[in-house]
């Protein structure tokens, strides 16, 4: 998991797939004011979800976990809290992997979480169970990145 601002973005470009292409296309459009939508950069390889998003109450909040794609959080207008746990330790399995989804829902509690400010981000990679959305009554533009990693 990686947790910084937009600024240093370049400084995971090595390890972080479609994190360089995603950037261009971020700086070369303004994702505030851009409708809701779903965008292929790369076909199926890197996928942006740009969404007006309602946050939820803790206990609102699934704890999920991807195989063949890594998540880049972006919450834009915005604090989002969001919780982690390493997939190994998740022991309650509330919804099977969905291969066509590429996600498996827990029911555990995260063992940390923490807030992930407007304007920064947040790497969830295969491994990295996540509880995004933890921001009671707030509505806000959040952008979804998933890359393929296999």
């Amino acid at each position: 998991m990686i947790l910084d601002k937009l600024e240093n973005a370049d400084l995971y470009f090595d390890c972080v797939p479609g994190f360089e292409k995603f950037m261009q296309f971020f700086n070369d459009n303004d994702l505030e004011t851009m409708p809701a939508c779903k965008i292929k950069l790369d076909g199926n390889d890197l996928i942006v979800n740009i969404n007006n998003f309602k946050g939820k109450e803790e206990a609102n909040c699934r704890m999920e976990a991807h195989k063949d794609y890594l998540d880049i959080q972006i919450p834009l207008t915005e604090d989002e809290t969001m919780g982690w746990k390493a997939q190994v330790d998740c022991q309650d399995v509330t919804q099977e992997y969905d291969e066509g989804k590429d996600v498996e829902f827990y029911g555990d509690k995260a063992s940390a979480k923490f807030v992930v400010p407007a304007g920064h981000f947040a790497v969830f990679f295969p491994g990295d169970a996540h509880q995004p959305g933890i921001a009671p009554g707030k509505e806000y533009r959040k952008i979804i990145v998933k890359a393929k990693v296999q």
